[in-house]
């Protein structure tokens, strides 16, 4: 499974990146004004140290407003990926730049329906979003199952990037699953590292060297 880092906090993508941990970042305008800055600046400073697909999301809801700012997003960089919503727009303007090699982004998908129409058009990544579906009492995970069954049976090419992940748990679920992609928050790939028995485990180890009273340097 290939992590993507859900944030615009250059900083954060730097230390996860030094770890080894991003093989790509989703941005879109909430999490750009969470950092301040200006959108385009962020984006080609991300761009300029992470190898993988950084999406960068439009603004406009329309057809002709979606390819023209597509065409200024993609000007930012080689790895600009295109962000666009699940709208009847959002579609048409997934095939036009998918048909132009250009890389594309489907989010806000919610259901195994708009996942299809998503392929269809040639998406790059479809974006199921696990915890808004949790948070209305519907399960979010078996969305992910029911994308990744589907997508198997016709070969799609279109990768399943699990998106509003809230834990550890649905990254580990949808590995499971066989899902492609998770974009996770920073916060959820920290977590990951924790188990109170890894930290009990090391004490042990460390309180253990001490005793022998020896040092490796």
């Amino acid at each position: 499974m290939k992590f993507f880092v859900d944030t615009a906090d250059v900083e954060e993508i730097r230390k996860l990146n030094d770890l080894g941990l991003v093989d790509g970042v989703t941005t879109n305008p909430s999490l750009v004004a969470k950092s301040g800055r200006d959108f385009a600046e962020v984006v080609k400073e991300i761009c300029s140290f992470i190898d993988g697909p950084v999406s960068a999301e439009v603004t406009a809801i329309d057809f002709d407003g979606m390819m023209a700012e597509a065409r200024e997003l993609v000007k930012i960089a080689e790895n600009v990926a295109i962000k666009v919503p699940l709208t009847e727009a959002g579609i048409k303007t997934c095939k036009a730049l998918s048909d132009d090699g250009i890389k594309v982004n489907v989010t806000l998908c919610f259901s195994a329906a708009q996942a299809i129409l998503a392929a269809k058009a040639g998406a790059a990544y479809i974006s199921p979003f696990v915890g808004r579906l949790d948070d209305i009492g519907q399960d979010g995970l078996a969305l992910i199952e029911e994308i990744v069954t589907i997508y198997g049976a016709y070969d799609f090419d279109t990768e399943v990037l699990v998106a509003s992940v809230r834990h550890p748990i649905h990254v580990v679920d949808s590995a499971k699953m066989g899902a492609d992609v998770a974009t996770v928050p920073p916060k959820v790939l920290w977590q990951m590292f924790k188990h109170p028995l890894t930290d009990k485990g090391l004490e042990a180890f460390l309180e253990d060297w001490q005793k022998t009273g020896q040092s490796i340097l």
